[in-house]
């Protein structure tokens, strides 16, 4: 039995991914803020697991855990703000409260796995997942392993400038692809009180709205020229597209592969690509990011070659 916790800003979800890969497990709680709180979420969903499941925590074949920022070899996580975590030395301190090492990895590269795991895809295949959330970001599964890069940013495409004389990005550059294809582009250029404001957005564009379609429209071309960096740069049998933005489903697919159409029909190149073919959404309500997690905490399942 192996655990996987997905740290997000207000939500921790927990699964414990029984031999034969199956989930055997789900359970949620909230993630508190702060360098304690965010341990203190941890301990306890992993001892709600071992409870839930009658196995105690010492047997567990492995635990990994997910979570935003910046996450060293060492398990240390910095830059993660919206959890308040500055600079935590996260691995050591799960390592001292719960008896037993447990791997720490970005949360979007443990979606990744889990993507991966899910699409049933086999060590010599390969897939991008493109996170669109409040940012966007891609994970990198090659040839069956997850791919970090030499200091753990391969994938963080959302800062790739496509727009120089664009607007100022947090990251200090300008005109970068998070700022027309992620939740908080939308939220910048279509300011809206609703709860699900991607909805709204596409509901007004569809209603008529003007504006509402322009931002819905780059948002889709956003997207677009992300699946498109991703296959041209490593040529991945699939790219999975999950993240909040994905609950759309089929209108946010069918948006894409319509910008795509429009490049296929001046660029036999791009036509060539197969792009459209590639594109997957994540099921809505499978726990990516906590599969990926126990599958990474356990380095005998590296290879992701899991039934």
């Amino acid at each position: 039995m192996r655990v996987g916790l997905d740290i997000g800003g207000t939500k921790t979800d927990a699964v414990a991914v029984a031999d034969d890969g199956t989930v055997a497990h789900t359970l949620r709680l909230p993630t508190g803020f702060g360098p304690e709180a965010v341990v203190a979420t941890a301990v306890e969903a992993v001892q709600r697991v071992s409870d839930a499941t009658g196995t105690p925590v010492a047997d567990f074949a492995s635990i990994g855990i997910g979570i935003p920022g910046a996450v060293d070899p060492r398990g240390r996580v910095t830059h993660a703000v919206n959890l308040g975590l500055d600079d935590l030395g996260l691995g050591e301190e799960l390592h001292a409260r719960l008896g037993r090492p447990v791997r720490i990895e970005n949360d979007v590269n443990a979606a990744a796995v889990g993507a991966f795991h899910l699409r049933g895809l086999g060590s010599g295949q390969s897939m991008a997942y493109l996170n669109l959330g409040t940012g966007l970001a891609a994970g990198l599964v090659l040839g069956g392993e997850l791919w970090r890069g030499v200091s753990g940013v391969a994938g963080e495409i959302g800062h790739i400038p496509v727009d120089p004389s664009g607007p100022l990005c947090p990251c200090g550059q300008r005109g970068c692809l998070e700022l027309y294809a992620s939740g908080s582009a939308v939220a910048r250029q279509w300011p809206s009180e609703d709860p699900l404001p991607v909805a709204a957005l596409f509901a007004a564009a569809a209603s008529g709205d003007p504006d509402a379609a322009a931002v819905r429209d780059r948002l889709l071309q956003g997207v677009a020229e992300a699946a498109r960096l991703l296959v041209l740069t490593v040529d991945v049998d699939d790219v999975v597209i999950g993240g909040g933005i994905s609950r759309l489903g089929e209108p946010l697919l069918d948006g894409v592969r319509s910008v795509i159409a429009r490049w296929e029909a001046v660029s036999p190149f791009v036509a060539s690509l197969g792009l459209a073919g590639r594109l997957r959404l994540l099921p809505p309500d499978f726990p990516a990011a906590a599969v990926g997690a126990a599958l990474v905490g356990d380095p005998e399942a590296e290879t992701l070659e899991v039934v």
